[in-house]
């Protein structure tokens, strides 16, 4: 869907770093204004506020505050007017085994990688449902699909993201609002960089494609999604991770 006069607006959380970075540019690069929020900003976010003001928005944000998380859509919002584009992007994982985690731990991480996601579209779509459409992207994972040692808690939230993406689908699909889910694959983040290179290898040997992602590759996908050329695309989940999970 194509807002008034071309412009079109997109939040996209945790968009200082990583493949959240690449989209920001991405989109920026594309004509949109973009928004994103992280805990802090790195020299990045203030660099590329400083040259595109009138572009570019981000503010701090905690994704376990739930009403900050809110407060960050009305600020988008109150910038430019409407949103049309969520990308769910932020999460936070742990690795531990299941019987030894704090039950505490559990609660932050359901509440990062679940709850906001779920916050974040609830607010979105009630502003999208007004102007007429919009789009919302939640990043999964492919632990929501394939059991991993270390990260139950995460790929339960995960696979809860993706079952939200199907219903919400069925629910929105009225308004002219699209939803969809991308598992990626294993690629080169914060989250792998301490993944050891022996284990990587194991990854590639599992995967065959023989390799991990390129972020790159993961962003253009993201980009099909949310594109004119996937318009009749909603309520799917597409996996990215070179047939890891195949």
């Amino acid at each position: 869907m194509n807002a008034p006069g071309g412009e079109r607006v997109a939040l996209i959380s945790g968009g200082s770093r990583g493949l959240g970075r690449l989209l920001v540019t991405r989109l920026l690069d594309d004509g949109w204004r973009v928004a994103t929020f992280s805990r802090s900003a790195n020299d990045w976010v203030k660099d590329l506020h400083a040259e595109r003001p009138d572009r570019f928005r981000w503010e701090a944000a905690d994704l376990t505050d739930q009403a900050a998380l809110r407060a960050v859509v009305r600020g988008v919002i109150g910038w430019a007017g409407r949103v049309d584009l969520l990308i769910n992007n932020a999460a936070v994982l742990h690795q531990e085994l299941f019987l030894t985690t704090a039950p505490k731990k559990i609660e932050q991480l359901i509440a990062a990688d679940l709850l906001a996601p779920i916050t974040l579209a609830q607010s979105c779509a009630r502003a999208m449902t007004r102007q007429g459409g919009g789009q919302i992207l939640n990043v999964s994972s492919i632990n929501a699909i394939r059991g991993f040692r270390g990260v139950a808690a995460y790929s339960a939230a995960k696979a809860g993201l993706d079952g939200f993406s199907r219903s919400l689908a069925r629910e929105l699909g009225a308004f002219n609002i699209r939803v969809n889910s991308l598992v990626p694959g294993f690629f080169d983040s914060d989250m792998t960089v301490e993944v050891t290179e022996r284990n990587k290898e194991r990854i590639q040997k599992r995967t065959p494609l023989g390799r991990l992602a390129d972020v790159g590759e993961i962003a253009d996908a993201v980009l099909y999604l949310t594109s004119p050329g996937a318009s009749f695309i909603t309520g799917q989940t597409l996996v990215v991770d070179g047939g890891i999970t195949c």
